[in-house]
């Protein structure tokens, strides 16, 4: 599985693309290709009723800002225009990918200094998205990121932060060694309610970052841990703040997934603190096998959540029944989707 389309809607908002001059310029293209395969004269590529709405109410709409080519515009011209053209002092949800130069160590630094610099002018803003990016312009694993800690300290209102990439793994042309890995160690934010880190490989201090980071408030905590072959190599222990119920005592939904070994998730949830005060886990995209099914059927504490999501998982048909089955007569709601038991060999969903 990739990621090949990208959000409609985010924070309960839809979504809409503010063009770049790449975009403009593709769309006219298209529309003089057209012309000429029907022989017509060329027609001006007619407005975007959506875009035309979300200018007139801002804050309506969830905005991806995305420069994909730079051909035309680089990110940081482009982003001013945006800045120039749209009241932001309304806008709730951005979304913001496509930052030009991927290849690039710190690729993802100028895209966040640029929304650093614009903080004050975006007073409203709870929801952000950054690293909005689908394989067709760049693979997951290969996604370069940044420090994210100054973000979110620019943005202290902010309660939900998704975030794409971990960094690639390769050898960095940098001198600086962290240059486009990912680094989350928040050292204080009262207001973030939801964080989702999505990787195709995401390494342990990553997860010792975040598990030590000062976020009281927080309820929904999403990771793709990804594959080692991609940096991928976290583990309970990197965890071990969280499992404990110590590092973020409001939390109500976990999700650890698209993980290489599944089953040893599994069995740290088991004993740990934290599991007993979920409502929902979500270990979808996984490695689940018959080891960690029946963890899940022996151990008690997993009949108290409400819903339990394991789509994509390599358990037999006689267990996935049970699980269903026993699940849903305890009152969870439980999703044994997408098995994958026929297979010689295990592997997450989603990795480059």
């Amino acid at each position: 599985m990739v990621i090949q389309h990208h959000l409609t809607s985010y924070a309960g908002l839809p979504v809409v693309e503010f063009p770049s001059r790449d975009l403009e310029e593709e769309r006219a293209r298209s529309s003089r290709s057209e012309a000429r395969r029907t022989g017509t004269p060329p027609v001006p590529v007619p407005p975007d009723p959506a875009l035309e709405a979300a200018l007139r109410d801002p804050g309506s709409v969830a905005w991806r800002l995305r420069s994909m080519f730079c051909e035309e515009e680089e990110f940081a011209p482009y982003v001013d225009r945006f800045l120039a053209a749209v009241d932001t002092t309304g806008i709730r949800a951005l979304l913001v990918g496509g930052w030009c130069d991927f290849t690039e160590d710190a690729a993802a630094e100028p895209a966040r200094d640029l929304l650093i610099a614009h903080a004050d002018r975006f007073p409203a803003l709870r929801s952000l998205f950054f690293g909005e990016i689908v394989a067709e312009e760049y693979e997951i694993s290969w996604i370069q990121q940044a420090d994210l800690a100054p973000l979110l300290a620019a943005f202290p209102e902010l309660t939900e932060l998704t975030v794409r990439g971990a960094g690639d793994p390769g050898p960095a042309e940098s001198d600086a060694p962290d240059a486009g890995l990912l680094r989350l160690a928040v050292p204080g934010h009262t207001a973030l309610r939801r964080l989702t880190v999505q990787s195709g490989g995401l390494p342990g201090h990553v997860c010792r970052q975040i598990a030590s980071s000062g976020l009281p408030a927080l309820e929904h905590l999403e990771l793709w841990l990804g594959v080692r072959e991609y940096r991928g190599d976290a583990v309970p222990a990197d965890l071990d703040p969280v499992l404990s119920g110590g590092a973020f005592p409001n939390l109500v939904h976990l999700g650890l997934r698209d993980a290489e070994d599944t089953d040893a998730w599994v069995e740290a949830l088991a004993e740990a603190p934290l599991t007993t005060g979920l409502r929902t886990l979500d270990l979808s995209l996984g490695t689940l096998t018959d080891r960690g099914a029946r963890v899940l059927l022996g151990a008690p504490v997993f009949r108290r959540l409400q819903r339990l999501d394991l789509h994509h998982h390599f358990v037999s048909p006689d267990l996935c029944e049970r699980l269903r089955g026993e699940f849903t007569a305890a009152g969870v709601e439980i999703d044994v989707r997408e098995p994958r038991g026929d297979r010689d060999e295990t592997y997450p969903a989603v990795t480059e």
